[in-house]
């Protein structure tokens, strides 16, 4: 049977508005009837009612989380570091899988403002006009980690994705490449697309090259979607000496295909990769990539968060986190 506040308050014989103030942490409540309330707490192993509470005091001390893949290392990382910021100011989280469908992300939207969570961290390749308006909308704040939203309405922590774009092409391009491939993950993705595809182009661009369609490649973000690039690209006319891949994954799969093809890396084949998770210093060689701080962007989201749900001040809500690359073996 479920006990209830009201059996606390018979079996310690104080009212029900006393045993509240002995949970919520009140001070005005005398030692002696604190230590009798607690003693029944225990002895009965009352639980608080978290969504009565709630309905109480408008809060319900929950955030949501809505990330496209559970399985993915990447969003794992930033969920760990709004996981921890948030256990530090007393929240706990519900975290949904969207699949990367816009259609459950509306439906998972709707779910968690049904839930009464206090607040929102959202994470998409892609924010559509359909879910901004639903954000704008939204009677608890919202904050986008790792996502753009190109209109810049909604508060969000990111990197320079273009920038570091620039610098990881032009970094390959120092080394004398003349046909340097990208390969990325969905073209849909507003960071793929306005972002890192525009720097890798600037950066062609600024070297005096020609940007080549059929050196831009656009597949599923896995190891065997670079794998299976790699053998398309190698077989072409003129098949690049450096690759800049939109991912982790994606970079050690165009490194196993040079491998497998009889190439060296990095004496014959090139590569950088964006993302610098765990993966880049498990392969040989080890992977040179633009450190995309995930853990910090998750942290530094939640932060922002806590401070629009107890109304603080707010400096300045597009947050931009510094990058770097860092420098392994598949460069030279």
């Amino acid at each position: 049977m479920t006990i209830t506040i009201y059996d606390v308050a018979r079996e310690a014989n104080v009212s029900m508005a006393t045993v509240s103030r002995v949970v919520n942490g009140n001070p005005n409540v005398k030692p002696a009837t604190r230590k009798k309330v607690l003693d029944v707490i225990e002895r009965l192993q009352y639980r608080p009612n978290a969504v009565a509470r709630g309905l109480a005091s408008k809060k319900t001390t929950t955030v949501g989380v809505i990330i496209p893949d559970i399985s993915n290392i990447f969003y794992a990382e930033l969920v760990r570091g709004i996981e921890d910021i948030a256990t530090m100011y007393r929240y706990n989280i519900i975290l949904s899988n969207s699949d990367q469908r816009e259609d459950k992300e509306l439906q998972l939207l709707e779910t968690m403002l049904g839930k009464q969570v206090d607040g929102i961290v959202f994470m998409s390749e892609h924010v559509s006009v359909e879910l901004l308006t639903m954000m704008e909308r939204s009677p608890v704040p919202i904050v986008l980690a790792g996502t753009v939203d190109a209109s810049g309405k909604m508060p969000s922590v990111n990197i320079d994705y273009y920038q570091a774009a620039y610098e990881a092409v032009h970094r390959l391009l120092s080394n004398n490449h003349k046909r340097l491939a990208y390969v990325s993950g969905s073209l849909s993705s507003t960071i793929n697309r306005a972002y890192k595809f525009t720097g890798y182009e600037k950066a062609l661009e600024d070297a005096g090259l020609t940007l080549d369609e059929e050196l831009v490649v656009e597949s599923e973000a896995t190891y065997d979607e670079g794998y299976a690039t790699f053998n398309k690209l190698k077989n072409i006319q003129d098949p690049p000496t450096a690759y800049f891949a939109g991912n982790d994954e994606l970079a050690i799969g165009l490194i196993h295909g040079a491998q497998d093809a009889g190439l060296h890396v990095p004496h014959d084949i090139e590569v950088i990769s964006f993302e610098n998770s765990k993966l880049a210093r498990m392969v040989r060689p080890e992977l040179t990539s633009i450190v995309l701080p995930l853990y910090d962007i998750g942290a530094v989201s939640m932060r922002l968060l806590t401070k629009y749900m107890n109304k603080e001040q707010i400096e300045e809500k597009t947050v931009i986190l510094p990058h770097r690359i860092e420098e392994r073996d598949s460069v030279k």
